[in-house]
């Protein structure tokens, strides 16, 4: 990742990728990552989607190799994709912004941005969608980092959704004011994914992890409410705001529930819509992102069709790969044609001003295309088992897995150095 982009001692002091006892974790400045969060398990059978995987060789090639992403993706019928990194964290807060040495993280966090970019999104450029991370704990490189990846063809960046997690302003303070307006001057995307700053809530320990699983999507809505009041959004018409890994089903209630609360109570709380509801801002700035939601779909209307998008999650546990076409058409039973394209691939590609048909023809790049290439190159798609980390201890009774199990799995597994 790093080798390509830096020498000496940039180089030395680097993340670091280790692979000891059969379990590899990433170290940098005294900071050890391991794999997180039913992080890379697609392709596994069911039962061990709760198995936190260990090691490169406990999951499918294409998580981490660009040749076999794109293999994964022509089974899956995906005809290109943005993809958010696991070791830096969605918006680099799990690596660069927590390390004590900002002046190395940010030496470090470009190069980052460089190996997505030129090597794995160009890798393909016609199928890959480069998604930056920014040192938002100094704006004046903030700023120059966006107008350096803009340069080099990156039309989005992945953000946390509270950097007061990181010790940062709100996203309300005028801290951010350079960023604003180097986002809309170069006509980039901030992508907001779940998780990325506002952590999904659980009731308890003993809480099972379905429970928490089923309201992750919608726990976004902090966040999106938080987002929505920006006055930002009164000042730049152009900033674009992608709810990534959102769902859409419960999104005609919270707009609903927006403009009520603003007809309630602006008198009292001198909100600045400035003259709007805040569905219209909302309508105006906001794209949600849908895994798997055929009620959404079936209310698109409430929603607004420019404003959605589909996302296949892999490698995650919610992805449907390699069933994605399967699955979608199901849910996509009732709209136009237009309103297809548009919730497939025409509302992303405007929202990240890219250009899916620049490099190929559509009919180079339909389901039934990208599925004859992969057979064509034996794409293997047998569901694979390899253990790790399991919630349950060895020999204990078969019952149902809760938040505390998850979460102890995951201390014990981030002790693997």
């Amino acid at each position: 990742m790093f080798k390509h982009h830096l020498q000496g001692d940039d180089l030395a002091s680097a993340p670091q990728f280790h692979d000891i006892n059969g379990a590899n974790y990433w170290t940098y400045q005294g900071m050890t990552m391991t794999s997180v969060g039913l992080n890379a398990v697609v392709g596994r059978v069911p039962e061990e989607y709760g198995m936190e995987p260990q090691s490169l060789a406990q999951v499918r090639k294409g998580c981490y190799d660009p040749k076999a992403r794109l293999d994964d993706m022509n089974v899956n019928g995906i005809a290109a994709s943005l993809n958010f990194g696991s070791m830096a964290g969605f918006d680099g807060s799990r690596c660069f912004h927590r390390a004590p040495d900002k002046a190395q993280a940010l030496v470090h966090l470009r190069a980052y941005n460089d190996w997505h970019i030129q090597e794995w999104c160009a890798y393909d450029p016609g199928r890959f969608i480069a998604c930056a991370i920014l040192p938002t704990w100094d704006m004046d490189a903030t700023v120059a980092e966006i107008k350096r990846v803009a340069a080099l063809g990156c039309t989005s960046v992945s953000l946390s959704d509270n950097p007061t997690t990181v010790g940062l302003p709100s996203i309300h303070n005028a801290y951010w004011e350079p960023m604003w307006r180097a986002l809309v001057e170069h006509n980039v995307a901030i992508c907001l994914h779940i998780g990325s700053g506002n952590i999904a809530p659980h009731a308890s320990d003993e809480t099972p992890i379905e429970a928490w699983i089923t309201t992750m999507p919608m726990s976004i809505a902090v966040g999106a409410a938080d987002w929505l009041s920006l006055d930002a959004l009164n000042r730049y018409s152009d900033l674009k705001i992608i709810l990534s890994e959102s769902g859409i089903g419960w999104i005609p209630y919270f707009m609903e529930r927006a403009d009520f609360s603003h007809a309630r109570h602006k008198a009292w709380t001198h909100s600045g819509f400035n003259g709007r509801k805040p569905s219209e801002v909302f309508r105006d700035h906001f794209m949600c992102c849908f895994i798997d939601d055929a009620f959404g779909l079936q209310n698109l209307a409430a929603i607004g069709e420019d404003i959605v998008a589909y996302e296949c999650d892999y490698p995650h546990s919610d992805a449907l790969w390699p069933e994605v076409p399967e699955f979608l058409w199901q849910s996509v039973q009732g709209l136009s044609p237009l309103q297809i394209d548009k919730v497939t691939h025409l509302n992303a590609a405007r929202y990240l001003n890219f250009d899916v048909f620049a490099k190929y023809q559509r009919e180079q790049i339909n389901v039934g295309a990208l599925r004859a290439k992969a057979a064509a190159d034996g794409v293997d798609v047998t569901p694979i088992s390899t253990g790790g980390a399991a919630p349950l201890e060895e020999g204990e009774a078969k019952r149902p897995i809760t938040s505390g199990d998850i979460m102890r799995m995951m201390s014990k597994q981030a002790k693997v150095a």
